[in-house]
């Protein structure tokens, strides 16, 4: 039986200044399928689902739900036309209950009342398989949690096309999976969801279509049953591409960082980071896998001098002079300058590092404006480090002198990673390097952290695919509620024993010892 038709896009642009978005783009989502919307970064995915939701208004074409033609101004309008989109940044009120934000700002002329509400909210979440606490503060609530209530906030105003912008990227495995659960049973309850993702091997196992994107053109719409990753990046690049990490042996390890024991916690008295210990070698990718929210961003932290620590000790072998430096006495710039770096992509990518009113150029000069003595800013070096990133990891920009908030997400990431790893550190860290990349940047970023290992620089690596962290990594520490509860090979180890620890509580010291003595060998 053929599907019918809940909405379709017919040659519609759009435009910012001299910068075309989106051309000529052709689009047809059907009732009760999963749509996965594929393309590099900056080749207009958020656009497009933007101007569906309202958010964008196209400067050229036409959109049709259920074959009538509409006008879509703004997102009231688009739930009007029962459209709802869950974007990558959750828009909630922290104070509030779930059940309060879903019905924030609904106008269905009937006095309010906290019990219909809760009524019609558990209905939801038990004919979709959702599990949420309606009663649940939005602080108190994990990333999955937040989405979902997101999700549920949709469908609460009836919405029966849903968009979805990157749902699993800060997703744990098997939160994951619960996830497609339920975006199966919608779709077979007939709605229409479609998903913009980077993750091919989600998109192979989820949607029903794929419909690809490359710069701002509709290239092709394809069954996900004939299509494979191989086919898939081909047709968003536009070419061939080898998708293999080459890992490399280290050559010659040196402890260059060792942390010992370090503890600190929250304004609240609550732990932070409960007695870290490991080491970072030299010429070697140590991972650190977890689920959100579990230490990560407050170990790297405590490394930079960013973090206040209660207790331990980080030092570090200067490979230059063989000093072994205590870097709880260093400020973070004095840390900066010992060659130890801190790349880290936040779920607000310009939360940290970079500063989205100021171009590519200015950006890059953020790292050396401190040592300059002259009253004159010397530009062309930073403008040639800047040419240097556009054109090494193909950043979608009319040129150096963009201010980087009007770059796509993943391109504004490419610029974070690409400043960091050109100023040749000896210890590298990195968060989320990749999250909301194409499949081709992913690749490239891979490439350059094994070439700074190679180089002798010691990375350290959080990372939220485990499938990536298994094969890049040369060993991989897992932490959960700020506890190390393992350290395995990269080599030997499975996704499925790196991710039983990710749910532990903790292990025994001596154990950990004993893993981390074993992948050393």
């Amino acid at each position: 039986m053929n599907k019918s038709v809940a909405l379709e896009m017919k040659n519609v642009s759009k435009r910012f200044g001299s910068v075309l978005a989106n051309k000529n783009v052709d689009l047809t989502v059907y009732r009760g399928e999963i749509l996965a919307i594929l393309g590099e970064n900056g080749c207009g995915k958020t656009t497009l689902m933007n101007m569906i939701s309202g958010i964008y208004f196209p400067d050229e074409g036409h959109i049709f739900v259920d074959g009538e033609e509409v006008v879509i101004k703004s997102p009231k309008d688009a739930f009007a036309h029962k459209i709802g989109m869950i974007h990558q940044h959750f828009k909630l009120v922290d104070v509030f209950t779930a059940t309060e934000n879903i019905i924030l700002g609904v106008k269905d002329e009937k006095h309010y009342s906290r019990v219909e509400a809760e009524a019609r909210v558990k209905a939801i979440t038990e004919r979709y398989g959702f599990h949420m606490d309606p009663h649940k503060k939005i602080y108190e609530m994990s990333v999955s949690e937040k989405q979902t209530v997101e999700i549920i906030k949709v469908l609460y105003r009836n919405a029966d096309i849903l968009i979805l912008d990157e749902p699993t990227a800060v997703l744990t495995p098997q939160e994951t999976e619960k996830l497609f659960a339920v975006l199966r049973r919608m779709r077979d309850d007939g709605k229409s969801v479609i998903i913009i993702t980077h993750k091919l091997h989600e998109v192979l196992s989820l949607t029903d279509r794929v419909a690809v994107l490359r710069r701002g053109e509709h290239i092709a719409t394809v069954n996900t049953k004939e299509a494979d990753e191989n086919s898939l990046t081909e047709m968003m690049v536009g070419k061939k591409i080898t998708l293999n990490i080459e890992r490399s042996e280290p050559k010659d390890p040196v402890d260059r960082l060792v942390v010992s024991n370090i503890h600190c916690t929250s304004a609240e008295g609550l732990p932070l980071l409960d007695n870290i210990s490991f080491t970072a070698k030299s010429g070697e990718i140590l991972g650190i896998a977890g689920i959100a929210g579990s230490g990560q961003r407050e170990l790297l932290e405590s490394i930079a001098g960013l973090q206040h620590l209660d207790g331990g000790q980080i030092t570090y072998a200067n490979p230059k002079t063989g000093e072994v430096i205590n870097l709880r006495d260093k400020t973070p710039l004095q840390i900066r300058d010992l060659g130890v770096r801190l790349s880290f992509v936040p779920e607000d990518r310009l939360g940290m590092g970079l500063v989205g009113n100021m171009d590519i150029t200015d950006n890059m000069m953020l790292r050396s404006y401190r040592r300059g003595h002259s009253m004159f800013l010397d530009r062309k070096r930073p403008k040639d480090l800047a040419e240097h990133i556009i054109k090494s990891l193909e950043v979608v920009t009319p040129g150096v002198t963009t201010p980087v908030r009007r770059l796509s997400g993943g391109n504004v990431q490419k610029v974070l990673v690409g400043r960091e790893i050109a100023s040749a550190p000896t210890v590298l860290m990195v968060a989320y390097p990749v999250r909301g990349l194409d499949i081709n940047s992913s690749y490239a970023i891979y490439n350059l952290l094994n070439a700074q290992k190679e180089a002798g620089t010691a990375i350290i690596f959080v990372g939220e695919d485990l499938d990536v962290l298994l094969e890049l990594c040369d060993r991989i520490m897992v932490i959960n509620s700020g506890r190390i509860t393992g350290i395995v090979d990269g080599r030997n180890t499975t996704k499925e024993e790196v991710g039983l620890l990710m749910t532990k509580t903790a292990v025994p010291a001596d154990n950990t010892e004993e893993k981390e003595d074993v992948s050393r060998e």
